[in-house]
This record gives structure tokens, sequence and C-alpha cells, in this order.
């Protein structure tokens, strides 16, 4: 396994490729709205990417993908391709965005509620992201990868759901997909140990149902096998000296992070 550890360089260029690919998270959320179709979602973005941030949208025509940006409804789990169906409110959707920014990738995924989302729905979409920020503390100098993927799966399988193991994060950098895998399932104190400059994905996906999957004839779409509604959340993080580094961190998620580091030194 070859894994890359990157030079101070390379981190300047990953973070900004990092912080492009959040921003278009935070300009599209105004858009998800009832009626909206993830076809006029990905022109939205791709024009977005394009126009004004002068970036690559990474999935459009890798290894065939159609379109700039995946768009996964429901019990959609992952690589959603955007077409002519409508929004509804209730629904919940994942947009993974990847851009390309000086050679260099920037990957992030958020979920998102359209107009008013049952409460399961919700519960779900937070329970997965509290999964993800969990497998975030754990990236650290001496860690393991067995350490993310453990806490990721404990958290989840407490609240009753299961978490789906045929898809990971991954390493990433002037590739979209490196060393090393990621898996969001695990024992701790297993797995490659990390070590600073390493950058990789944490995209933990969590089912309602059992975790089994199957792909659509497309060769693109994932979906639950039991048709239960599935949430994703993606973050990519860089191993520091002294901890991590969430490359991909949204603008209200910086703020919520302050003001709970704000309380917890009472400040």
């Amino acid at each position: 396994m070859s894994i890359s550890l990157k030079s101070p360089l390379e981190i300047e260029k990953m973070r900004d490729a990092c912080r492009l690919a959040a921003e278009v998270l935070d300009m599209i959320e105004p858009f998800i709205v009832p009626g909206v179709t993830t076809e006029e979602l990905d022109q939205i973005c791709h024009d977005y990417m394009v126009n004004v941030q002068h970036v690559i949208p990474a999935p459009l025509n890798y290894r065939g993908f159609p379109k700039s940006i995946c768009t996964s409804v429901n019990h959609t789990v992952c690589h959603g391709i955007p077409g002519p169906k409508k929004l509804k409110s209730g629904d919940i959707v994942n947009i993974d965005i990847t851009v390309i920014k000086s050679g260099y990738h920037g990957d992030t995924s958020k979920m998102f509620g359209v107009g008013e989302v049952p409460l399961r729905a919700k519960r779900l979409m937070r329970v997965c992201q509290e999964a993800l920020y969990l497998g975030i503390q754990q990236v650290r100098p001496g860690g393991h990868l067995g350490d993310i993927g453990h806490a990721i799966q404990r958290h989840a399988e407490s609240h009753g759901y299961s978490v789906v193991q045929e898809f990971c994060g991954h390493g990433i950098g002037k590739e979209f997909h490196e060393e090393p895998q990621v898996l969001h399932y695990g024992k701790p104190g297993t797995g490659l140990q990390l070590e600073p400059g390493m950058i990789f994905t944490i995209e933990p996906m969590i089912n309602l149902g059992k975790r089994y999957v199957k792909i659509l004839p497309d060769g693109w779409t994932a979906v639950t096998k039991d048709h239960s509604l599935s949430a994703q959340w993606e973050h990519t993080l860089l191993v520091t000296a002294q901890g991590h580094e969430i490359l991909t961190l949204r603008r209200e998620e910086a703020e919520s992070f302050e003001q709970e580091r704000l309380k917890s030194t009472g400040t």
C-alpha cells in the first residue's frame, strides 16, 4: 500500500480545493426546494464551479459518469445521477461535490432536507452526521484507521441503524481516489497507523434498514436493497502533528464549532 504524505505546498493546494468544494454546498442550499430537479441542481453547481470558481467538476466524465455532481435521494446510498425527476417535500438528498483546482481534488458532501421532512429522516441525517464527527475525532498521529470505523459503526448501530460496507472513504490529492481505503466499520487499534501529512475522506453511509445495497443498471446509482432511507456526510481530513484539520469545513460548521469551543472553555 503506497500512501502519499503531502508536502506543505501540496497541503496548501488541497486547502484551496477543499475550501472551494465546501463553498459549492453553501451556494446550492437555497435552491434545494420542492419542485426543483436534480438535473437543475447539477447545472447550477456546474455553472458556479466553472464560471465563478474557475475549477473543474471532478465527477464529469470520470470513468464515464455523465454529470458534475452526485445527487442521492431518499433510498439512494451514493453516486446518484442527476436527472429530470422533481424533488418533493419530505425528500432527503445528499449532494456530493468534488472539484479540481491547480491539479488537486477537494471532496465533500452534505445532506439536505426538502420542505417538511419526517422526524425519522431528520434523525437518520443527524445520527449520520454525528457518526462522521465521531470518526473525525479519532484522526490523530499514532491513531489507526480502525479507530475511525469503530467509532462510526458503534454510534450508528447504537441507534438501530446499519453501516454500508461496500463503499468507503479514500486518500485524495492529485488523484480523485488514492490509498488508503477508509472503512466506516472496524475494530479499534487495527489498520493503518496515521501519520502527519496524510489526507483522506471520511464519508459514512448509514441506512435506516439493513446495510445491503445494489447497483442500478446505469452502473453508478447505489440504492438500499430494502428501499430504506440512507444518509451520507463527507469531509476531507488532514492529519496534522497535533491531531487533524477538516479541510472541507463549511461556514455553518465553523461557527457552531467555535461556539462549542467557547462553551467548553467558559469564555
